[in-house]
């Protein structure tokens, strides 16, 4: 179980909050006194805004906010004679050029970073920005490259924060985190009070997805026919047919990888997989055998959308990248990842072994 929270945790921690409360004062400021007013929907940031090297996701304003509170806050850390992260480090962001990489101090060589901070500063910006659901905050550590000898990786991470960003609506905003070995722990905070009180998320228990929440992502065209199609297949082999034809698996999507993350942690969701990539590679490949060559855009899953798994893993969460191995990918904003996360065990058990079958199908067919 945790004890005494690092100085490298709180300082996550308290950026986690820093990013959410300027998401509030934003909306407080432009008025939004109206929930689900959408203010922010209308402005798009183009890639080429963030200078031509920027490979990440759409950047919306309201991102924007969040992006300069990670920056300052990056300033304060290298300045703070506490050093509540261990420098030189980097802090690896959507939003920012190239790869993500941001070193501090600048001109520091990669290899000399001891510390390399991971953060998506608004995960879930579409539903956010509508009024529709909690977007998070994700902030995750790892040693660096002066200390691992080679590039950090998603399976290095030690120390993971999520921060709710909650729509207009809501009273309550949830914050977890964990260290590697050591449990998850979390907090409520009251926005009406200001009262904040522990949270103990805990996963479902169901050995079997009836009557629960299961969903293969499809979020966007382009992969929807794949995924619906993959996902009828999976339940249909799991489930079978239900009696009296009644549905027994309920869909959910829920634009935003650390919410997905967190329904799987709180209870509310027994199995969730974002396959995109699989689902991409199958595309290109029918098209290379078409003789079509043009690029495609391949929007899927980022490291920094997955840096918090630590958290879901710490609570009890099976997750792995679809296939049945472990989620793997350089802390980049760049790489493509795919994952399937289990509430329990048994849950993975009973589907994994089917998921990889179809998925191994997938790849092999033309």
């Amino acid at each position: 179980m945790a004890g005494k929270p690092t100085p490298l945790l709180e300082a996550l921690r308290t950026l986690g909050h820093a990013i959410r409360d300027a998401v509030l004062a934003g909306r407080a400021r432009v008025g939004d006194t109206i929930p689900g007013t959408t203010h922010d929907a209308d402005v798009i940031r183009a890639d080429t805004d963030h200078g031509p090297d920027h490979q990440g996701d759409t950047i919306y304003r309201i991102d924007v906010r969040a992006e300069e509170v990670v920056m300052e806050t990056a300033h304060a850390w290298m300045h703070d004679p506490a050093h509540p992260v261990p420098g030189p480090f980097a802090v690896i962001a959507e939003g920012l050029p190239g790869d993500g990489w941001a070193c501090f101090p600048a001109g520091t060589p990669r290899e000399a970073v001891r510390t390399v901070v991971i953060i998506d500063p608004i995960d879930g910006t579409r539903g956010l920005m509508h009024g529709k659901r909690s977007a998070w905050a994700l902030l995750a550590s790892a040693p660096g490259p002066a200390i691992l000898g080679r590039p950090p990786r998603l399976g290095d991470i030690d120390t993971a924060v999520m921060a709710e960003i909650p729509t207009a609506r809501a009273r309550y905003a949830d914050t977890l985190w964990a260290t590697r070995g050591n449990g998850v722990r979390g907090e409520t905070l009251d926005l009406a009070t200001g009262t904040v009180i522990p949270a103990r998320p805990a996963p479902s228990g169901a050995t079997d997805l009836s009557h629960g929440f299961a969903t293969i992502s499809k979020f966007f065209p382009g992969t929807k026919v794949l995924a619906s199609e993959l996902e009828e297949r999976l339940f249909a082999e799991v489930m079978g047919d239900p009696p009296g034809g009644a549905p027994l698996i309920f869909d959910d999507e829920y634009i935003s990888s650390g919410g997905q993350l967190h329904e799987l942690i709180a209870g509310h969701d027994r199995f969730v997989a974002d396959l995109r990539p699989y689902f991409m590679d199958h595309l290109e490949a029918l098209a290379r055998d078409a003789g079509d060559t043009t690029p495609r855009r391949r929007i899927c899953c980022r490291p920094y959308d997955l840096c918090t798994i630590l958290i879901a893993e710490e609570a009890g969460v099976i997750v792995n990248d679809g296939r049945g191995n472990p989620v793997d990918a350089p802390l980049d904003t760049i790489s493509d990842v795919a994952w399937a996360g289990y509430a329990n065990r048994a849950l993975a058990n009973q589907v994994q072994p089917v998921l990889s079958r179809l998925l191994a199908e997938l790849a092999s067919h033309r």
